[in-house]
């Protein structure tokens, strides 16, 4: 059994902060945007992400205590004052911490494929997860996925066309294995390295 780290960055939020609806404009102490990373792993790609939009408000989350402690870490290194870390599940997150249409980009980076095809049905990105993803997406959001397992990804390129009420951002002639300006986590620049290819999506809510 893993050994829960004791978190105590002020960047992040535990379970204690999170007991009644949180207002995010008190917690980030303006108005800006709200963006959602889930899955933030060891947070290389937030860090990098957050300081590319100083003028949004971040909140990523991750199920894994370790991961969330170096998230937090890594910002704090780096200076990154507009984010949040929370160790909680996606959906329950979502319902009872985001207003409905208020997330202005939504980021999937890597979760986990469930390989075997009798556990695919666990996987966290699906046309449910999306239909229900939507409506805590305001209009004009962008919903960006990631993945190195190819057959989730072709999954998702496949689904994402037949979802009501978003639109492809990618360049017709643009390889579905690049996306400019997106940046590589450490996991996905070690797969890269080894000659493999990672698959990205972008739609958005329209």
């Amino acid at each position: 059994m893993q050994r829960m780290i004791e978190i105590r960055s002020p960047l992040f939020l535990g379970s204690e902060d999170i007991k009644s609806r949180v207002e995010w404009s008190t917690v980030f102490g303006n108005e800006n945007p709200l963006a959602l990373e889930i899955g933030c792993g060891i947070g290389d790609f937030m860090a990098k992400t957050a300081a590319d939009f100083p003028d949004r408000n971040f909140i990523a989350i991750d199920y894994y205590n370790k991961g969330c402690n170096k998230t937090c870490k890594r910002l704090e290194k780096h200076g990154i004052q507009n984010v949040r870390v929370l160790r909680v599940e996606a959906r329950e997150f979502i319902t009872e911490q985001i207003p409905e249409e208020s997330l202005c980009a939504v980021y999937i980076n890597c979760p986990d494929p469930w390989p075997k095809l009798r556990h695919r049905k666990r996987r966290l990105v699906n046309s449910a997860f999306i239909e229900f993803l939507k409506g805590y997406m305001q209009p004009g959001a962008d919903f960006y996925f990631a993945t190195d397992f190819e057959d989730y990804g072709e999954d998702v390129a496949q689904f994402m066309p037949q979802q009501q009420g978003f639109q492809n951002m990618q360049s017709p002639d643009l390889s579905r294995h690049d996306l400019e300006g997106y940046h590589r986590s450490k996991y996905m620049l070690k797969f890269m390295a080894e000659g493999k290819n990672i698959h990205f999506v972008h739609y958005r809510k329209i």
